[in-house]
């Protein structure tokens, strides 16, 4: 019954859909402008607003921090619990129930809860994709990377990742199942860009 909860909580908390509601206010739908994508890069993209972007990213982010922390507060041995009310913000967010199931790509919203749950993670991710940026200075292929590495290196190092890991999951499995689960379906709403990344650099041509 508390996953079921937890699960609740998440998938409601993760489906307001901050870009949305905020550009509907200005007469703009960005479920059909720039990248079609509803989250902070695209609000940003759309507004050339820096203010507006990162008000997007800071609300996205509350509520993953929220999904994960009620959880938390309301049942016992909370990690678990925590981590699926979180993955089903991301669930939500990702393909918003309200908006046609469009949605953003659960950076914003991972990051949020993550940083109280799982801070490796955004650890990894984080310096993962600083690394890439100032290599290539390009952000959607630093989100890809980071994301394939990160599920890379926790695979390679679980017993690792275990340990030094706060607050501690009840085992390495479930901590294995939410990490991976997190950045498998960030990754699926980074595939269109990753394909549009590779017609760019030529790896594939636009009818491959």
């Amino acid at each position: 019954m508390y996953y079921l909860f937890s699960a609740i909580i998440g998938y409601l908390l993760g489906s307001i859909p901050t870009g949305h509601l905020i550009l509907k206010r200005r007469g703009i739908n960005i479920m059909t402008s720039g990248s079609g994508n509803v989250g902070a890069m695209n609000t940003f993209d759309i507004t050339n607003s820096k203010i507006t972007g990162l008000l997007v990213f800071f609300i996205d982010a509350i509520k993953g921090l929220l999904s994960a922390y009620i959880p938390l507060l309301l049942f016992p041995f909370g990690f678990s619990y925590a981590a699926i009310a979180l993955l089903f913000a991301i669930l939500s967010h990702c393909y918003n129930p309200w908006i046609k199931f469009k949605g953003g790509r659960g950076l914003a919203t991972s990051l949020g809860g993550t940083i109280l749950i799982a801070p490796f993670i955004p650890s990894i991710w984080i310096l993962t994709w600083i690394l890439v940026y100032l290599i290539k200075r390009d952000i959607l292929l630093g989100n890809i990377l980071a994301t394939i590495l990160a599920i890379l290196i926790i695979f390679t190092f679980p017993d690792y990742v275990y340990k030094y890991s706060f607050p501690k999951a009840e085992s390495i499995s479930s901590l294995m199942f939410f990490s991976t689960a997190l950045l498998i379906i960030i990754f699926i709403k980074h595939i269109d860009p990753l394909m549009e990344l590779l017609t760019k650099f030529n790896i594939i041509n636009k009818k491959g």
